[in-house]
């Protein structure tokens, strides 16, 4: 980020020049002051060996006995809020045998109405070597009564030094444009050689392991390669790369597809995979990888527990042009043990295809036909000559689709428009979770959720619980941590006590014990029976709450903790324990996604009978028109999948997303080409219909789920009613007497 020519100017924070007073230090420490420290102002530091590099002097905070001290200046007088801030400090540490460590941008927020926020800004690993830039960005969604930047992070002890600070409104990016796929040929395999027809032209071993031609493997393509490239017959060969020699996990075949690549395009990864070998018991982790540059991306991943052969499927994306290479490689098995790789597809997908093919299902799954019976004053049937016209509107689309919103949030009139008018089902960001209604002990509020939630309420939309407890131990409040296991009992039993009987009936939802695939902080303490005796609380305080298992990461068959069948059987061991489990919880954090992938993990839990929801999707993608097609493939397939009964967005706000380049709408209220495809798709599943009935008195359509108005208009009048298509496999009859 490049701030050229504003610096030593002072902005009131409406346009575009820099909001900080003495931002190099010309006119000394005037304008700041040391948080929890001192400050110093210096030319030079080490012999000069560190001299500033904007202007005349750097300050150093010394003293440092924690982490929050630092250099901070107020700033209230000159910040506008609902107005994007971009952030640029020239930062160093100082110190002896100092290592690497975390440097922050804080603002912290006092708003009119007494309550205090602090906004991350920005953060970046600094150290006593150079002068380093962090950047950030931020949002004020409040009135301020007091703000303040500090520039905070370091341990105690280590000196930090700030050479400038630069706050100035952030300007409008401009739109990346749509990537070109005019030349792109869908389906085709960028491996050369798969079937190993030629031998092992132009495979290579990756380390000192050595590769063969073997006979034996699967003849068909897996199903998750077949349901994108629409083949029935059986293209594999049986041939497949036999590996031996391998004496480190990473060994496996591999080839070099830097010239094949199109940016930006999505590739489907598929094959089949088997392990060798003395395996004494223990799964063995296979994993497709492609190395771009130094980088590593997840091709897919999948468990071996025996010597069958396994499908594996994924999928990645590049989205700048390699600097070298990009590699396509095996690997994964323990050392010793050989790997087998038959049939590597790796190929882009057609969204488009797979969209009109996904119209199909959806048509079958969320509509329903519905006959408008229309009879005259004397009870009969109106006749097609009587020239009645019926108009037919769709209101409102039934299919729960929500987002998440965080207390903060409520204060920007912005923010609430667009989530009110868009989304009839809503989620709270943090305000829910244990560590934010009681961070220290007995110290419990519920202020923040319930402004939220009477937010919700009042314009008619549901709510989801997210979370009881949190399984994950980084998520678990300190004093939490601390107690023995009697405390910690009788503590997870007020909490829960606490939290379902004060909002009993108010939440159709509740995730129990959030991501235990990836956590098991109450199991360890608590002992294996714990997740099961949450859910029977709950259930027994909270009789018509849906109670949800809810974890990241197996929609995308990218993660071996983490995969569907670990899933399902998770599950059903806590049904077997009695836990009334009443949903499954797909988070949804999503990259580069693949439709019959998605599909396969969908079709895979629907075995339990259980309602599917994507509980905190996003994805994430610079170029916002691959982000929109993202978003449209996840979508799609949750609409189109009979399992699946709702979908909450994890954000939709710029600054306000969990993750980077996922937001719909831009800080300052503009829509972007994501945004826009959201509001393509609700309007697409709407349902208009309008003409006239014929002889039998009937007008016929097949209409989306929701709340409708009809229009009937007659040689002497209009007559208008309102009904709800509800989800039924049989034709609905709507009477209507004109």
């Amino acid at each position: 980020m490049a701030f050229t020519g504003t610096e030593g100017r002072v902005s009131d924070g409406g346009g575009d020049e820099n909001i900080i007073l003495n931002p190099q230090f010309d006119n000394g420490l005037d304008g700041w002051s040391g948080s929890g420290c001192k400050i110093e102002l210096h030319d030079s530091l080490d012999d000069g060996k560190v001299l500033p590099v904007n202007g005349k002097y750097f300050v150093a905070a010394t003293g440092r006995t924690d982490t929050w001290n630092g250099v901070m200046q107020d700033v209230t007088a000159r910040l506008q809020r609902k107005m994007a801030y971009e952030v640029a400090a020239t930062v160093r540490l100082s110190g002896t045998n100092v290592s690497p460590c975390e440097v922050r941008a804080t603002l912290a927020v006092q708003t009119t109405d007494g309550r205090q926020q602090y906004i991350g800004v920005g953060k970046l690993q600094a150290s006593d070597k150079d002068w380093a830039q962090l950047q950030g960005k931020f949002l004020l969604n409040s009135t301020v009564a007091k703000a303040t930047i500090y520039i905070e992070g370091p341990q105690a002890g280590v000196d930090l030094l700030l050479d400038c600070l630069v706050v100035k409104h952030a300007q409008k990016a401009t739109p990346s444009p749509a990537p070109d796929f005019e030349n792109l040929v869908y389906g085709a395999n960028i491996i050369e050689n798969s079937n190993l027809d030629d031998g092992l032209n132009p495979w290579f071993p990756l380390g000192p392991c050595a590769l063969a031609v073997g006979e034996g493997s699967p003849r068909v393509l897996p199903a998750m390669a077949q349901e994108s490239l629409a083949l029935d017959d059986e293209p594999l060969n049986g041939k497949h790369i036999h590996v031996t020699n391998r004496t480190q996990t990473w060994m496996g075949p591999a080839q070099i597809i830097t010239d094949k690549l199109t940016l930006h395009a999505t590739y489907q990864v598929s094959a089949w995979v088997r392990v060798a070998g003395q395996m004494k018991g223990a799964p063995q982790n296979i994993n497709i990888a492609v190395q771009v540059d130094s980088q590593w991306l997840n091709g897919g991943q999948v468990l071996a527990r025996d010597e069958r052969w396994y499908e594996i499927g994924g999928s990645f994306r590049v989205e700048t042009k390699p600097a070298s290479r990009v590699m396509v490689y095996v690997q994964g098995p323990d050392a010793g043990l050989d790997l087998m790789v038959a049939g590597l597809q790796v190929f882009p997908v057609d969204r488009k295809a797979r969209a009109k093919h996904l119209k199909k299902l959806t048509d079958k799954v969320r509509k329903r036909d519905v006959v408008v019976k229309l009879t005259g004053a004397d009870g009969g049937v109106v006749k097609a000559t009587e020239c009645v016209e019926v108009r037919v509107r769709q209101v409102s689309n039934s299919f729960p689709l929500g987002a998440c919103i965080m207390r903060t949030n409520m204060d920007n009139e912005d923010f609430v428009d667009f989530f009110t008018k868009h989304f009839n089902w809503g989620v709270f960001g943090n305000e829910l979770k244990w560590y934010w209604t009681e961070p220290q002990r007995g110290q419990v509020s519920y202020a923040d959720a319930d402004d939220l939630l009477k937010l919700c309420s009042d314009n008619g939309m549901c709510v989801r619980g997210h979370c009881i407890f949190w399984e994950v131990d980084s998520m678990v409040q300190q004093w939490v941590k601390t107690l023995s296991a009697d405390d910690l009992s009788a503590a997870v039993k007020s909490r829960i006590d606490g939290l379902l009987t004060r909002y009993k009936g108010k939440f159709r939802h509740y995730d129990v014990n959030n991501e235990m695939l990836h956590g098991s902080f109450y199991q360890d303490k608590l002992g294996k029976d714990i997740r099961a005796t949450m859910f029977k609380m709950a259930g027994e305080l909270d009789p018509d709450a849906l109670l949800f298992v809810n974890d990241y990461n197996v929609e995308g068959m990218c993660d071996i903790r983490a995969t569907p069948e670990a899933y399902i059987q998770q599950i059903i061991g806590l049904q077997e324990q009695g836990a009334p489990v009443g949903g499954v919880g797909l988070q949804g954090h999503v990259s580069n996604p693949v439709g019959p992938v998605i599909r396969s993990v969908l079709d895979r839990l629907a075995v339990l009978g259980l309602p599917l929801w994507f509980t905190e999707l996003d994805v994430s993608a610079a170029n916002e028109h691959v982000r929109a097609d993202d978003l449209e493939v996840m979508l799609r397939e949750a609409y189109a999948h009979p399992a699946v009964e709702g979908v909450m967005l994890w954000g939709f706000w710029e600054l306000f997303t969990s993750r980077d380049d996922a937001h719909l709408v831009n800080a300052e209220g503009d829509i972007n080409e994501a945004g826009r495809r959201l509001l393509q798709l609700k309007k697409e599943w709407l349902t208009h219909a309008r003409g006239h009935a014929d002889d039998n008195g009937e007008f016929r359509f097949r209409g989306h789920h929701g709340a409708y108005t009809v229009d009937v208009i007659t040689s002497t009048g209009k007559i208008s009613q309102e009904f709800t298509v509800d989800k039924d496999d049989s034709p609905m009859v709507l009477d209507i007497n004109v």
